[in-house]
């Protein structure tokens, strides 16, 4: 089975997956290309974020406002653009979990 973002997009599952987790308020990180399956599962409108740049059409198509930054942070979502982008992103995700779990415990 060949999994890939543009493949992962289209799995029902998935989409219901990320639907649940957004709903629930759960962190959501995507990097590069992931943010087509919150596309595909109809979370975009309203949300900030940023991706790989090739992505930037889709995600305002979508209803969603691109950055061109490193990291985004919009509600339970942090994003980032690209691989050379990951020690941004993971400390993005970190103070995402961090927020997080401040919360629960409140």
């Amino acid at each position: 089975m060949n999994l890939n973002a543009d493949t992962l997009r289209m799995n029902k599952d998935a989409q219901h997956l990320v639907r649940e987790i957004d709903r629930a308020q759960k962190p959501i990180a995507v990097i590069c290309h992931a943010p087509w399956l919150l596309i595909s599962a109809g979370l975009m409108k309203g949300h900030k974020l940023t991706s790989y740049h090739t992505m930037q059409d889709d995600v305002r198509n979508a209803g969603g406002e691109w950055i061109d930054q490193p990291v985004v942070h919009d509600r339970n979502w942090v994003s980032s653009r690209q691989p050379t982008d990951i020690p941004a992103f993971n400390r993005g995700m970190a103070e995402l979990l961090t927020q997080a779990k401040s919360r629960k415990a409140a």
